[in-house]
């Protein structure tokens, strides 16, 4: 279908709404929203001076685009995020941890309480009382815990008071970490007193059991009772390791989100401390993808619209440290979602901006870390690319092909294609081959049938692909490597070349040598073996390719197998499928009772008729 940019950017309507950039494979590239969507969307195929190089390859790769109006600017932004998610768009600024956080749930709604761990808030959050979300599964568990040890709360599942003194009670009772209201032990009036003394412990007020764990370490330090000090004195340590981790505290004990962030030209970290009535809960660090070319205020709304369509619970304030564009309509989406008034604040003074100056000196080290870290990756991956293209003489080395055979005594003989780009495996474009046409373990004959078929697949793919006026890049067969490795010495290569040269293709092709212990040694390449020094990063690159090329063919190779060793001699039988296989396997006892059964006991099995019984029955008595 013809597409006139020019002609459909007259049609667009002056309404708000959201629109999909789309390239040549109709795949959505980005998608963004207006409250006027002729203006909008006109402004990118307007003049490029003003376009940052993201806007830019961007535009160059639009081959037409779609539009869907609302009816407000709120529901663009919900359309929007949705949008956005299901398509994950290449030129999109994107958050790339898709995290979940824990809350701590007690059960006040229950006659007996219970303290739990809640993965998300449940449809009964006007009855329970959640607290959190917590950043750390691990840490809500230690605080659970504690929490059940210092206040005797009860573990278990038991209907209370409807099932008191039907069983006996459970361990926690026999180690002195319950009080047994399963037997009624300890009145409903108490153990409500202790529940609420442990949602004041939640709430952050450490104090009286601080004082009470103190008081009772020194009383048994007094009479000598050191094991039940030590007991006391591990408990004091837990609050006092909680209170600690918990040591920011503001004045107005309002549930916030401090908000800020570092950034490079190709990367973006974003620090969020939770700050739950007052306390420091929790912190966490996100990375942003695509953030080329944008602004940090751009940076930090595309934040905020994907962190918080996805998290179960949104605070009163978030305070943030860079306004952000459509601030009242974030805020309006936000408070729709809490069901409360939300507000987005850029603070300008005062303790809020202590705790954003300290969040984005986390977030710059977290950036300085993970330049570190790249570094090193790059190191084993792209620089050791470079450095066996240098050894090779094959400037621009950038993707390769590994290939191996795997058979057991010819039997289910197959073979694997591994592509690495740029130093890393690259599964999606992982083949692996059955092969047809050799009997018997030959794994020349096979390599050659492996290397026939994925070439000979590759033409006729850049043939189709060349009459629809589309490049080879967007082919599954038709990338070729810059470089095809065999796993093997002379023999292979040879095999390999001869299969390139029958098809008019040069790809230079080099063996991975092993030695007597099947250990890599080195590479076959030009006739002749190149020894590669094992302590460089080359080397291990070339190791992790032949290991993985070999356990590509290694596991579909096992996975064959399997599939032959489950096939019984019942889905030989004319009308037998597997559901009437498994029914006649659970009636009898053995294949030979089967064999043996008459035909009106066959008829009996669970989902036989008559017509597949006497097709069971035939079989076995022809």
């Amino acid at each position: 279908m013809y597409f006139n940019i020019e002609e459909e950017l007259k049609k667009l309507p002056k309404k708000s709404g959201v629109y999909l950039m789309q390239d040549e494979l109709d795949n959505v590239i980005y998608v963004g929203k207006a409250i006027n969507l002729r203006n909008r969307v006109k402004q990118y195929f307007q003049s490029s001076k003003n376009h940052s190089i993201k806007i830019k390859h961007l535009v160059k790769n639009i081959n037409y685009f779609e539009y869907i109006v609302t009816d407000s600017e709120l529901e663009a932004l919900v359309l929007e995020d949705n949008l956005i998610k299901e398509h994950r768009p290449k030129y999109n600024t994107m958050l790339k941890d898709d995290k979940s956080y824990p809350f701590i749930k007690v059960t006040v709604n229950e006659e007996y309480p219970r303290v739990l761990f809640a993965r998300k808030q449940g449809r009964d959050k006007e009855k329970a009382k959640y607290f959190g979300p917590y950043t750390s599964s691990k840490a809500i568990k230690n605080i659970i815990d504690l929490i059940r040890k210092i206040y005797f709360i009860r573990t278990c599942n038991r209907n209370l008071p409807r099932d008191i003194g039907k069983d006996r009670p459970c361990l926690y009772y026999d180690i002195k970490q319950c009080k047994a209201p399963c037997q009624d032990y300890i009145s409903k009036k108490d153990y409500r007193k202790s529940i609420d003394d442990a949602l004041e412990f939640l709430s952050g007020n450490y104090d009286p059991i601080t004082r009470q764990l103190k008081e009772k370490m020194t009383e048994a330090s007094n009479k000598l009772e050191f094991e039940k000090a030590a007991e006391y004195r591990d408990l004091l340590e837990g609050v006092m390791s909680m209170s600690q981790s918990q040591k920011i505290s503001k004045t107005d004990a309002e549930d916030r989100d401090i908000i800020a962030l570092a950034n490079t030209e190709s990367k973006a970290v974003v620090q969020v401390f939770f700050i739950r009535s007052g306390k420091l809960i929790g912190r966490d660090h996100f990375f942003l993808t695509g953030v080329e070319g944008e602004d940090k205020s751009n940076m930090m709304t595309s934040f905020i619209k994907q962190f918080y369509s996805g998290t179960p619970y949104i605070p009163k304030e978030l305070s943030i440290e860079y306004p952000i564009e459509d601030k009242e309509v974030v805020e309006d989406w936000l408070s729709t979602k809490r069901g409360q008034k939300v507000y987005i604040k850029v603070p300008l003074k005062g303790e809020k901006v202590r705790l954003i100056e300290l969040a984005r000196k986390n977030a710059s080290l977290i950036l300085q870390q993970d330049e570190q870290k790249i570094k090193r990756q790059e190191a084993r991956t792209i620089g050791a690319m470079e450095s066996l293209g240098e050894i090779l003489n094959i400037p621009g080395l950038n993707r390769i092909e590994s290939y191996d055979i795997s058979n057991i005594s010819g039997y289910n003989s197959v073979g694997s294609m591994v592509v690495y780009e740029r130093g890393k495996p690259k599964r999606n474009d992982y083949r692996k081959f059955r092969i047809k046409s050799i009997k018997g373990p030959d794994d020349y004959a096979s390599l050659e049938e492996v290397l026939t078929r994925r070439f000979v697949h590759a033409k006729k793919e850049e043939k189709e692909l060349k009459e629809k006026n589309i490049s080879n890049e967007y082919g599954s067969f038709s990338r070729y490597p810059d470089l095809i490795l065999m796993d093997g010495g002379k023999g292979q290569v040879n095999v390999a070349l001869r299969v390139l040269n029958d098809l008019q293709i040069f790809i230079p092709v080099c063996g991975m040598v092993k030695d007597d212990k099947h250990r890599t040694r080195g590479l076959y390449y030009d006739n002749k073996e190149i020894i590669i020094d094992k302590r460089t990063e080359t080397f291990k690159l070339i190791t992790r390719i032949q290991d993985e090329t070999h356990r590509f063919a290694i596991d579909y190779h096992r996975q064959l197998r399997g599939k032959a060793q489950v096939h019984s001699v019942l889905d030989d039988i004319p009308s037998i499928g597997e559901k009437r296989r498994k029914e006649l396997m659970r009636h009898f006892e053995s294949l030979e009772d089967i064999k043996s059964a008459s035909l009106e006991e066959l008829s009996k099995v669970a989902s036989m008729n008559k017509l597949s019984a006497q097709s069971v029955y035939d079989f076995f008595h022809e």
